[in-house]
């Protein structure tokens, strides 16, 4: 669910990018890493803590990645002294990072957990931004509209000379980022979207906190979600019955929707209930029939997610085999496409990968309301 939810080399030896930094020779030998610092639940990132500078390794980008980046994260009172070998990482980043431009809207709440927004400073398709205190500073011109991220306004990026560059990518080929990084500036490709769980996505905040020497308190907050999580977890476990739901909608005669090893699925099962394809393997997204799809969802007691509809009408309009549904007849339908920012950007894309604990109380509070009856969603909401 994405919103949209990046190879390269550094080419100087030890070129930092903070404003325009000279590049240096150091002369300091760097001291033996230390054991890698472990993750709960993500598997796409891991960092190496070090005395004089940490090491981040992104392990697995895109779907079916054969390319792992490995990134020199620099206290910046050590630059000085450091001396490092440019062929054994992909960047050198001074920390914590001053200017940043991330590419998703995904990004953007582990910088206002961490309190680092104010270092946002170009966003590509600024309009899917939804929050509050980000869309303030986008208005009074804080942060530069940069396009969007397969064409990215790259005069406009490099005159606003970030430290960083966090950027998501479906096959390494984009041709902006092969150009943002012959400038000199580090590229590191986010790939939360691809992991599997959601919690395994929202730790990815620890990697952002890396870049800000952040990581207690980065830790801190992934903690409190996890445990917001569990907790809703095991609420949803005393309910007493499980609904029965559906899920996704047609795009050109076929119906997507989530396969039960996906993290949609996981949510479903975490907040207890039967949904209808938690049997599937297949990895990605399942491509069905309408047939297939009534066959066995027709009797469904709930829908959830019917693509970007936001109305029955525009359900029924769009094609009326969907009046067809007891989910649709009963008005049981709940979407999140209605839960918007100011501009128009969906609140879930972009804020649902790092509060998977507010996405579960959603679906807990519309399978079973009696046991969350204070709680107001944050997302889902009926159908129109």
């Amino acid at each position: 669910m994405l919103h949209n939810k990046y190879l390269f080399r550094v080419s100087l030896l030890l070129f930092i990018v903070t404003g325009c930094n000279e590049k240096k020779e150091l002369n300091k030998k760097p001291s033996t890493l230390e054991t890698p610092v472990k993750n709960k639940h993500a598997e796409g990132f891991s960092i190496e803590k070090n005395e004089t500078y940490n090491v981040l390794h992104i392990n697995n980008p895109w779907p079916k990645s054969e390319n792992s980046y490995k990134y020199a994260l620099i206290p910046k009172q050590n630059v000085s002294t450091l001396t490092l070998n440019k062929n054994e990482f992909n960047g050198f980043i001074t920390t914590p990072v001053q200017k940043i431009v991330v590419t998703s809207t995904t990004h953007i709440p582990a910088l206002e957990l961490l309190g680092v927004e104010q270092t946002l400073v170009g966003f590509p398709g600024t309009d899917y931004v939804s929050s509050k205190k980000t869309r303030e500073r986008i208005d009074n011109d804080f942060v530069r509209e940069l396009g969007n991220n397969e064409g990215i306004n790259t005069e406009v990026l490099l005159e606003l000379r970030p430290d960083v560059v966090v950027a998501f990518g479906v096959d390494g080929t984009n041709k902006s980022m092969k150009l943002i990084e012959k400038a000199g500036i580090p590229i590191i490709y986010n790939g939360d979207w691809v992991e599997k769980s959601p919690l395994a996505k929202a730790e990815w905040i620890k990697c952002f906190g890396a870049l800000y020497d952040k990581e207690k308190e980065a830790e801190t907050i992934f903690n409190q979600i996890e445990a917001d999580y569990t907790e809703a977890k095991k609420i949803a476990s005393e309910a007493t019955s499980k609904p029965t739901v559906l899920c996704g909608a047609m795009y050109k005669d076929v119906w997507y929707l989530p396969s039960g090893t996906s993290p949609e699925a996981q949510f479903l099962k975490d907040a207890n209930t039967n949904y209808l394809w938690s049997n599937t393997k297949e990895s990605g997204s399942l491509a069905l029939s309408f047939e297939a799809v009534y066959e066995k969802a027709k009797d469904a007691n709930l829908w959830l997610s019917p693509s970007y509809y936001k109305s029955y009408e525009d359900l029924k309009t769009s094609s009326n085999h969907y009046t067809k549904f007891d989910a649709f007849q009963k008005k049981n339908i709940f979407t999140f496409s209605n839960t918007t920012g100011q501009t128009g950007g969906v609140t879930y894309y972009e804020l649902g990968i790092s509060r998977p604990d507010l996405v579960l109380k959603d679906m807990i509070k519309i399978c079973h309301p009696e046991l969350l009856v204070e709680y107001e969603p944050t997302f889902f909401k009926p159908l129109k």
